[in-house]
């Protein structure tokens, strides 16, 4: 009988925010498979509860702090929480955020505000909660969830693109920072991506409807399966990056459906 292969993040510990369902829920049960003991941080206790049970059914081990990462001391409580009850943090994957898609003469001005407190604030709260201790021990990993909407920009979508962009930026700025400090950033991409609860609450019925989709329902239906990435398959771009050799850097990586346009 041949023998399990190892696991490669044995050992480790990882907190990842936006941990309650779609594609942070996915990585953290991949970082769990790969034996890391995960950190999980959301708004939704119960839901996160559930993502905890399914980790812990598979033994790993877990543990899950309610967390809004827009507030600071909140996103510094996940990561002590962490510290204090799985040890030295050695991945961050800041995950948590929100698409809205608005049309700009619309001014959905509450929307904007939540995309930019989310995605960007979120962010830099993450870094700085982890960013000292890593430096201190001369080791770690900060992973971002972007989009090729930090590359490109999409009609509709314009807040959103600009906040995904300052990822970008912020990352790079970051990755030259950290030369020869043994951190490594990166920053996941993905395209669009199916069943995730992202676009769940817009409000700019227009602006969705000149993106093809419709309000208060996941992205997938009309689709085929060319069309859309499920959301294992952006957990396994962060298992690739997490899981690169150690003189090896994953700065970047862009992953898109096969027939996305």
């Amino acid at each position: 009988m041949a023998a399990a292969a190892p696991r490669r993040l044995e050992g480790k510990v990882a907190v990842v925010t936006g941990a309650s369902s779609g594609i942070g829920e996915a990585i953290a049960l991949a970082l769990a498979a790969e034996g890391a003991s995960v950190a999980l941080g959301a708004r939704r206790a119960d839901k996160l509860a559930g993502v905890v049970a399914k980790i812990v059914a598979g033994g790993g081990k877990a543990i899950a702090v309610p967390t809004d990462v827009v507030v600071r001391a909140q996103v510094k409580a996940l990561v002590e929480a962490a510290e204090a009850q799985l040890g030295p943090v050695d991945i961050l994957v800041n995950n948590a955020g929100v698409m809205y898609f608005t049309l700009m003469k619309n001014c959905h001005e509450d929307e904007w505000e939540r995309t930019v407190d989310v995605n960007t604030k979120g962010v830099l709260n993450g870094i700085g909660a982890v960013l000292p201790q890593m430096l201190e021990r001369k080791v770690g990993h900060i992973i971002s969830t972007s989009s090729d909407a930090g590359r490109r920009v999409f009609p509709s979508l314009a807040v959103y693109c600009a906040s995904k962009t300052f990822v970008e930026v912020l990352s790079e700025g970051l990755r030259r920072e950290c030369v020869g400090t043994g951190i490594r950033v990166t920053t996941i991409q993905p395209g669009d991506v199916r069943a995730t609860e992202l676009i769940m609450s817009n409000t700019d019925g227009e602006a969705a409807a000149k993106m093809g989709v419709e309000i208060g329902k996941p992205v997938g239906e009309g689709f085929n399966e060319y069309q859309l990435l499920n959301v294992e398959d952006v957990a396994g771009a962060v298992i690739y990056a997490a899981t690169a050799p150690k003189h090896v850097a994953i700065n970047e990586v862009l992953i898109e459906p096969r027939d996305q346009e």
